[in-house]
């Protein structure tokens, strides 16, 4: 009996592990900036409601982003960012948003985008 018992525990287990991971879904958002403080501020504007994770890496201009899209869109995330000031693949920061951005913040953008 205590043998059927762990079996099924151990199913339930796996079966929430593998229910768990089909409900959210990591992706890399290419984003401007230059230093510590660019990544606390992006990081930030990425956590929006949906993101248990936002990692952004200086050196690769890299976020890394975890979120449940049943709550939360790549998009949304990447308009949260750029909002801040930040430019991404898809969206461009207002010039407003980017002037007040430090100035060690204040990256070399891009024509056209």
């Amino acid at each position: 009996m205590k043998s059927v018992r762990l079996a099924m525990m151990a199913l339930l287990t796996m079966a929430g592990s593998v229910l768990f991971a089909q409900s959210t879904k990591t992706e890399n958002i290419k984003v401007a900036g230059n230093c510590g403080s660019c990544k606390k501020k992006i990081d930030k504007a990425a956590t929006i409601t949906g993101v248990t994770k936002a990692d952004w890496n200086k050196d690769s201009k890299v976020l890394t982003v975890t979120y449940d899209p049943a709550k939360v869109t790549n998009d949304a995330i990447q308009k949260s960012v750029a909002g801040v000031g930040y430019d991404t693949e898809k969206y461009k920061a207002d010039d407003k948003a980017y002037n007040k951005l430090d100035e060690c913040c204040q990256y070399e953008r891009k024509k056209g985008k």
